[in-house]
């Protein structure tokens, strides 16, 4: 049986841990408003993309280039984790559903390489592997756990201002790729956020959806005039698509954060109902502890005070 020092000491560690847990719980609250806040706020941004893409397709009767997929389907993934803990299954769900995904995929393209008389023609294994790229370290140890070689890991933003920095290295790392590693396609893993639950989703970057393209085309413009432009088409259709691949990067990046956020209010929110919990066991223990040494106190001052007397 605990003495009453070691309740006592008990019970002020468990409402310090409470204070710790209640912090965490608003700034995750907090943070969650920000991040939604600004995927939101990009929305505008993301039309006035798309209406100017929509301007040059309309314009132009040559169809733009969308990416040629590599004689060997080489992919490029970019998977949101995070760099701290206390967010639940996060960083699992999300590296259980991107190596899902990346492996069905690897089967496709080994499939693929089959030639029309059904011979199996010589692949590489790095060929066929795709590179990874992963926000947070967590996730990259996650991913590995999977057993997905990750290429690269790069820090999580601790706030919406360190959003645009990252997103100008991901673009830097995506052109690299492209250039030297001949990766046409590229995919985005992230949890998609909503307001009661989030969910690891798959966002295919590039190439471009020629249905999407093809949507904007036929999209019916709001006015009767048409809006022109003198920049060079080609040169315009490459800017606007610098300008959407900004747009889902930063997107995606603030829609993980805010779901990390929010795993990791609700983590916090199970936390605190746990210390609560304890936090009752322990006060009811000391005061019987307290009631048993006060009723033995009184006790021995009766018995003594018989003593005296007789």
């Amino acid at each position: 049986m605990p003495t009453l020092e070691v309740l006592k000491r008990k019970v002020e560690t468990v409402e310090k841990l409470e204070s710790v847990v209640r912090t965490m719980k608003t700034l995750a609250a907090v943070n969650i408003r920000q991040y939604d806040r600004a995927a939101t706020a990009l929305a505008d941004y993301n039309r006035t993309v798309e209406h100017a893409l929509e301007i040059l397709l309309k314009t132009q009767t040559e169809r733009p280039p969308v990416g040629k997929p590599a004689a060997i389907r080489r992919l490029g993934a970019i998977v949101y984790g995070s760099d701290q803990g206390m967010c639940g299954q996060f960083n699992i769900r999300i590296a259980g559903h991107a190596a899902d995904w990346m492996k069905r995929e690897e089967q496709k393209a080994k499939d693929e390489t089959r030639d029309t008389r059904g011979r199996s023609r010589r692949t590489s294994h790095a060929e066929l592997r795709p590179l990874i790229l992963v926000v947070g370290q967590r996730g990259r140890a996650a991913l590995e756990r999977f057993g997905q070689p990750v290429e690269e890991s790069v820090s999580v933003p601790g706030s919406v201002a360190g959003i645009t920095p990252l997103v100008q290295q991901l673009l830097a790392v995506i052109e690299q790729w492209r250039s030297r590693r001949e990766i046409e396609h590229l995919v985005l893993f992230y949890h998609q956020y909503a307001r009661s639950s989030s969910a690891p989703d798959t966002l295919r970057l590039l190439p471009l959806d020629p249905l999407w393209l093809r949507g904007l085309r036929s999209r019916k413009w709001p006015t009767r005039a048409l809006p022109t432009f003198a920049m060079d088409p080609q040169r315009l259709f490459s800017s606007l698509v610098r300008q959407y691949l900004f747009v889902s990067l930063y997107r995606t990046c603030a829609e993980s954060l805010a779901a990390e956020n929010a795993s990791r209010l609700r983590s916090m929110q199970a936390a605190e109902k746990n210390i609560h919990d304890r936090l009752e066991q322990l006060n009811s223990l000391y005061h019987r502890q307290r009631q048993s040494a006060i009723t033995a106190e009184l006790l021995d001052v009766v018995a003594g005070s018989e003593a005296l007397a007789d």
